[in-house]
């Protein structure tokens, strides 16, 4: 068995994947990569499969046909034989000294028979046109280096959610609450690190800076264009988070709010792109989308709305969703994404 298992789920990955396989072979042994390559249609499956060849005992490869990220991410944890669990995009990459320094907790947790259930480290948006580097934190709201419980968590700031990008999860936690990401869509890393929540019960935070999340090609997932145009996409996945969990029968406080702060940004997420795109139809969408919450769960509806980022995000005037484009504006000055 392997200490940590690093799913690379790769797509016409052939310019980038090699650099990701890089920075986590630094671990040696106690990584297993699995390169799971989705139906690729240019050289990544005879990459993947070099790589393999080269280290038989580390890189695995799995090809399958298309199945969209989600899909690639459901067959890594189906084979994944470490302890944990971590998932890499193949334009992404570690820091190779911060991986280190998280490999070695992580099998001390193993060698003292202890363990968590998810460890979080931070991450860096890399955005090289504008030669700039943002670093997400949580220095202030988890504990440093010892076990904790969400009775210990302290504020979040608007910028610090938990992403998949700083999570790793006890293998355990994702297969025992029945994670399965939908096929075909994008933007299910939302449900990857949402769903399983209500199961963590213990936690460890490194202050190290290792995943580098890279923002900047022009068909990337995340590119404002893009989810624009995919937006249906976005609001599935929030409908399937809404549906995922009643948010007012979680007992722990923390938890709760946590979770009712997540859903409340991935509802102002799908409301900011429905309103900058500005049709009738997309406004229909926007409205659809709280009605479902509504209809779905009132409690959840009002814990939402409750919050400081929904109200806006309801505006039906021309001056309310100039204001809510201007904020969304500001908020990509300051935070780096898009």
């Amino acid at each position: 068995m392997k200490l940590l298992t690093v799913a690379i789920p790769c797509y016409n990955s052939q310019d980038y994947m090699e650099h990701a396989v890089e920075t986590v072979l630094v671990g040696g042994e106690d990584v297993e990569i699995l390169l799971v390559d989705d139906g690729s249609t240019d050289d990544t499956a005879k990459i993947a499969d070099r790589l393999q060849e080269q280290h038989p005992t580390i890189v695995k490869v799995i090809h399958q046909k298309n199945g969209g990220h989600g899909c690639a991410v459901n067959t890594g944890l189906e084979r994944a034989s470490g302890i944990y669990y971590k998932v890499l995009d193949s334009d992404d990459w570690f820091d190779r000294a911060a991986f280190l320094k998280v490999l070695d907790v992580l099998r001390h947790f193993v060698e003292d028979g202890r363990g968590v259930d998810m460890f979080i480290a931070n991450y860096v948006y890399e955005k090289p046109s504008l030669r700039k580097h943002k670093a997400i934190r949580y220095d202030g709201v988890f504990p440093e280096e010892k076990v904790f419980t969400w009775n210990d968590v302290k504020r979040f700031k608007i910028s610090q959610n938990i992403l998949m990008h700083s999570v790793i999860y006890r293998t355990k936690i994702l297969r025992d609450c029945g994670l399965e990401l939908p096929k075909h869509t994008f933007y299910v890393d939302n449900i990857f690190v949402y769903n399983p929540l209500p199961s963590v019960k213990t936690m460890y935070y490194m202050n190290v800076d290792l995943y580098r999340y890279f923002i900047g090609r022009d068909d990337q997932s995340v590119n404002e264009k893009v989810m624009m145009g995919r937006i249906d996409q976005q609001l599935k996945v929030t409908k399937l988070m809404i549906d995922a969990h009643d948010l007012t029968k979680i007992k722990n406080k923390k938890l709760r709010d946590y979770m009712v702060k997540y859903l409340t940004m991935m509802m102002t997420v799908s409301s900011v792109f429905l309103i900058k795109e500005g049709s009738e139809e997309s406004l229909a969408k926007r409205e659809d989308l709280w009605a479902y919450l509504k209809a779905q769960n009132k409690a959840m509806y009002r814990m939402v709305n409750k919050m400081a980022l929904s109200k806006p995000m309801q505006f039906r005037g021309k001056a309310g969703r100039k204001i809510v484009v201007w904020g969304y504006s500001l908020s990509q000055k300051i935070y780096g994404f898009n």
